[in-house]
């Protein structure tokens, strides 16, 4: 299975919140996906955003790929 861990958007207008998900990689950015892994809100930082270590860990294991979004917060993650 193609899957990838990226960020569906959630939020009103200008007030952008999203979702780390894991999902097939043609599906759109905010339909389907396998399961959510945890939450991101930019403008708190990359520090607050609240993430399963070990799911996000168990997708890299098992193949998925990360977006260029989701990357950061996980090296900041795996870093501290």
């Amino acid at each position: 299975m193609a899957a990838t861990v990226r960020l569906a958007r959630f939020g009103g207008k200008g007030q952008p919140h999203y979702r780390i998900v894991v999902a097939h990689r043609r599906n759109a950015r905010d339909s389907r996906f396998i399961e959510v892994l945890g939450s991101y809100d930019p403008h708190k930082g990359i520090k607050d955003a609240k993430v399963n270590k070990e799911r996000m860990s168990y997708w890299r294991q098992q193949g998925a790929t990360f977006s260029s979004a989701v990357e950061p917060i996980y090296k900041s993650l795996t870093t501290s």
